[in-house]
């Protein structure tokens, strides 16, 4: 029951709630992005581009062959060709850097909105009780003497 109870404190720790939510919340907003690059932003820059689809884009390093048939009977099976995909790179690269992009955004105005909490004057302190107590005798004073 000791290791029960030791993760059980493990677990409900602050900092790991914490990080659970924020992989949660990563996970959600790198499926937005990936929607948005997606679904988008790559068909208008594809058409710009003359309707390029990059995930096509690849070298040929060794060509396939055919299956040789006679009649119902495999002579000799297919190859696959090997390729170098490297459209598919070219679409994650971009992936990666709209979405490194919009989290620099979106901590730059994180840190805006903190130096603007930070730059707004404090409110005065509130008086000690010494001075409640001066102001209270004071204002005692100034009705005994109007009398």
């Amino acid at each position: 029951m000791g290791i029960l109870k030791e993760f059980k404190a493990f677990a409900m720790k602050g900092n790991v709630l914490d990080l659970a939510v924020a992989v949660i919340i990563g996970g959600a907003f790198g499926k937005i992005v990936t929607s948005f690059v997606n679904d988008v932003l790559m068909p208008p820059l594809g058409l710009l581009l003359g309707n390029a689809d990059f995930s096509y884009l690849k070298i040929t390093l060794r060509g396939g062959k055919e299956a040789v048939m006679q009649g119902d009977q495999v002579v000799q099976e297919a190859v696959q060709a090997v390729t170098l995909n490297y459209g598919v790179f070219v679409n994650t690269v971009i992936d990666f850097l709209i979405v490194a992009f919009s989290i620099f955004m979106v901590i730059k105005a994180f840190n805006r909105l903190q130096r603007k909490k930070e730059e707004a004057p404090a409110p005065p302190p509130a008086p000690s009780k010494e001075e409640t107590l001066l102001t209270e005798i004071r204002d005692i004073l100034k009705e005994t003497l109007k009398k």
